[in-house]
């Protein structure tokens, strides 16, 4: 094998995608950048390729929507899925061509919905996380194949058993005669709560509403089932009611590399509240979250838009603030209920360090 960093830059045709690889690895071989070319431009693709398009009508996207209409089964989860399905379903004939085929599947999904951390998070870890290590270059092709389906269906495992790691993991802070504030609709956090209720422990929650769409609500229902004490909160209630609260506990869009979380909005000013009154903020999220992120203010979050009804006309001339959610620096939140270990915020970034080598 030789350096080739000069015919690279000689080949437009190939993408910043495998130009990054070259820089990764530092050398590549004369075959390697044939592959690449060929895998790119549709024009030098092989029979073989065109072949398999028509032998084969998989959808990335409609596998990502099967496994997303489990009631239970978290988006980015969905996702991790639908990645995994992509492998077994390839019937690309080499290394490279799958890469290529698994690098555009992400792109798929993540452009699906821009605006969503956790998809966006949760597919890049699966990208890195089953193509980790450069051995599989040296391998014959269906030992490799095999070995990528292996450690994708061993993420997804991971990513599925995330929620119950955590609620295990959270229950040394939930004592007996407890009020919890929880805001809007968690699944993980709904795990954590009701875990709690199944271990016999005496506690009682505040759901706020969660507008626009009155997630706090269903959430509260929810509990109402399981026969825990829940008493429903406006919003702009939180301040009045947090002298009663003993600890508040949210769920997160995306953890990002500050130790800060992206959430429902209204998650910062209750972060805000708690830490002026000495209450515990904890953070409930899985790993597949953790997003290579570093937003400084509010303004930095790629815009998430949710319609708000106020249940009366609104005149025309006037603005309403539709962003669904916000960012809370790390200084207000406590500790992150993680998959990986209850973290302080400090540790989130040596965790994304890890995740990502």
């Amino acid at each position: 094998m030789e350096s080739e960093a000069p015919t690279m830059e000689n080949n437009p045709k190939i993408s910043a995608y495998y130009q990054t690889r070259l820089a990764h690895f530092g050398v590549v071989s004369t075959e390697w950048l044939a592959q690449a070319q060929s895998a790119t431009n549709p024009l030098l693709s092989s029979s073989t390729d065109s072949d398999t398009d028509k032998d084969t009508n998989f959808s990335v996207i409609d596998e990502f929507n099967r496994w997303r209409s489990h009631p239970d089964l978290a988006e980015a989860v969905a996702a991790i899925r639908a990645l995994a399905a992509v492998i077994s379903s390839s019937k690309a004939s080499t290394m490279m061509q799958l890469e290529i085929e698994l690098k555009n599947a992400s792109d798929t999904l993540k452009a699906w919905d821009t605006t969503s951390i956790s998809l966006t998070a949760a597919s890049d870890l699966f990208m890195r996380y089953v193509t980790r290590t450069s051995a599989l270059e040296f391998e014959d092709f269906n030992s490799a194949k095999s070995r990528l389906i292996e450690r994708a269906d061993k993420f997804g495992e991971i990513s599925y058993k995330a929620r119950k790691i955590i609620a295990m993991l959270s229950q040394d802070f939930i004592f007996d005669g407890c009020t919890i504030l929880v805001h809007g609709f968690s699944r993980v956090v709904f795990e954590v709560l009701k875990l709690a209720a199944h271990n016999k422990k005496r506690f009682r929650v505040f759901c706020t509403e969660g507008r626009p769409d009155r997630t706090g609500l269903r959430l509260s229902h929810e509990l109402a089932k399981l026969d825990v004490p829940v008493k429903l909160v406006i919003d702009s209630a939180v301040a009045y009611t947090m002298d009663e609260v003993d600890m508040v506990i949210v769920g997160a869009d995306g953890v990002v590399e500050s130790g800060g979380i992206i959430n429902m909005m209204g998650t910062y000013q209750i972060a805000l509240v708690a830490k002026s009154m000495n209450k515990p903020v904890y953070v409930a999220a899985e790993s597949y979250k953790f997003a290579r992120h570093y937003p400084l203010d509010q303004k930095d979050l790629v815009p998430a838009i949710r319609p708000v009804d106020f249940g009366v006309p609104i005149p025309l001339k006037v603005d309403v603030e539709c962003s669904a959610r916000d960012y809370t620096p790390p200084q207000y939140l406590t500790l992150l209920f993680t998959d990986l270990g209850v973290l302080t915020p400090s540790v989130v970034s040596d965790e994304l360090i890890q995740l990502y080598l």
